[in-house]
Order: structure tokens, then C-alpha cells, then sequence
């Protein structure tokens, strides 16, 4: 496995927004996964990759990016940031002919970033890509409505449902064209996050609901763990190697 350590996709927060490569030790070309990690919109560090680095193993390439966090950033920062870095990646791998194909996701606070990239298309707009443009996007327990961390800077409880501009599921509002359409997984736990299972479950019947491709997504339910204390790594790599429908729960 070659690793290239902090490289810096934007330069005005040097510090903070960087990211790993890591790269097969076979091949030219390979399909990458670029994760964004997990801990509130306040924690967590893009060195926390132990089981992912697992799928170098299986000819993926694996990015982790850094973002800004609370108490340092506002919203909707960290989403912008974990955009910049997606196009970064994206060419980044064109000018050095590395990725045959580009998947995101990210874990808990990270898969509500990549939500929000995905489902809310201005960010990545902004950079002239279109998220279904991405071959695939990986949500592991990502929360589906205005992120708690986002209600705190608010000044309001945490627990609170609340559905606006900062929910990825807000933007499930048109009918979705099934020519374009990125191939998706969730993953949720057992038993996960209070409500965390259920805004799922939600966000995925809002989908059938507006006509998304169902047969592009995949659902991976995480039988008798907890929030993300469960390894991911295999379960991306049959998703991006395979393209194989993942479905462990109907009832989800």
C-alpha cells in the first residue's frame, strides 16, 4: 500500500483541510473510495481509518479528508469543505490518471455530509459536478434530518426532528430521473442512535415515494450492533467490486 499523507485540498485552511491517499500496491487504476469520518461535526480525525485501509487489499484506493468542526467552524462549512475535497479528489485523480471510478460516503457525521453533498445538489454545483456524476455513495448511520450539532449552534434542544435546508431529506422534492441516477448504500444499526434507524427508514420510503431507482439502492442492516461499532470495510468493497444489491432487511 503507497500512502500520501496531508495533502492539502484548500490552502486558506492548510491546517484543517487536508486528506490521506491510500493506494493499491497493484495496478495503475482503480476505483476510490473517499470517506469522511465520523465524531458529531466535532470530533473524529481523518487518520481514523484502521478497517477501511482493508480495502487497499481489494485493489480500492481510499481517501480520507479532513473538515472543519465545531467549535471552529459554522454551518454549513464542514458540507463546503467535504465538497472542495470531492472535487479535489475527482482531479486530482484525472490529472494523474489515477481513479476508474469515484464512490463517497463517510460514517455517521461524515455520511451526513456526504448526504448532503449528494442530495443537495448547490454544493457540488459549485464545482461544475453533478452527485450523480459519482458512481456510488456509501451513508453509514448518517442522520437524515438537521443534524443535532446543527441544532446546538442554533440554540435549540438537540433532540428535536426538525426538516429544512441543513436535512438531506428536505431535497427529495422532484421526481428523480432514473438515467442518472448513482447507485447508493445505507447502512443503519440495530440498535443505533436514539431515531437514527427510523430517519432512515424515512429518507428511503421519501425516495420510493419520489420514484428513485430502488433497484440502485442498497440497504445494509447491522444485526445485534451499535452505532458504527461494526466493520464496514468488506461491505463497501462488495459494494464497489461486485455492484451487487445489497439487501439484509426488507423491513428497513
Amino acid at each position: 500500500m503507497k500512502k500520501l499523507l496531508n495533502i492539502i485540498y484548500e490552502e486558506n485552511y492548510s491546517d484543517i483541510c487536508s486528506l490521506n491517499m491510500y493506494l493499491p500496491d497493484v495496478g495503475t487504476s482503480f476505483p476510490v473510495f473517499i470517506h469522511f469520518h465520523g465524531g458529531g461535526l466535532e470530533n473524529g480525525s481523518k487518520d481514523d481509518v484502521a478497517d477501511l485501509l482493508n480495502i487497499t487489499s481489494k485493489g480500492i484506493a481510499l481517501v480520507s479528508a479532513g473538515y472543519r468542526k465545531y467549535p471552529d467552524a459554522v454551518y454549513p462549512e464542514f458540507i463546503e469543505d467535504a465538497a472542495k475535497a470531492i472535487a479535489f479528489v475527482k482531479e486530482y485523480g484525472e490529472k494523474h490518471n489515477l481513479f476508474s471510478s469515484i464512490y463517497v460516503g463517510g460514517t455517521s457525521a461524515g455520511a451526513y455530509l456526504a448526504m448532503m453533498n449528494y442530495f443537495d445538489t448547490s454544493y457540488l454545483g459549485r464545482y461544475g459536478l453533478l452527485p450523480d456524476s459519482i458512481d456510488g455513495w456509501v451513508f453509514n448511520s448518517g442522520q437524515t434530518t438537521v443534524h443535532f450539532n446543527v441544532l446546538r449552534e442554533r440554540g435549540v434542544d438537540t433532540r428535536l426532528v426538525r426538516i429544512d435546508d441543513a436535512a438531506p431529506i428536505y431535497f427529495i422534492d422532484h421526481d428523480m430521473d432514473f438515467s442518472n441516477h448513482s447507485r447508493l448504500l445505507f447502512i443503519v444499526a440495530e440498535n443505533d442512535m436514539v431515531n437514527r434507524l427510523e430517519q432512515n427508514r424515512l429518507l428511503l420510503k421519501t425516495m420510493e415515494h419520489f420514484n428513485y431507482d430502488m433497484s440502485k439502492v442498497s440497504y445494509k442492516f447491522m444485526n445485534g450492533y451499535g452505532h458504527c461499532n461494526y466493520p464496514i470495510a468488506e461491505i463497501i468493497t462488495k459494494f464497489i467490486i461486485t455492484g451487487e444489491l445489497i439487501r439484509s432487511n426488507p423491513n428497513i
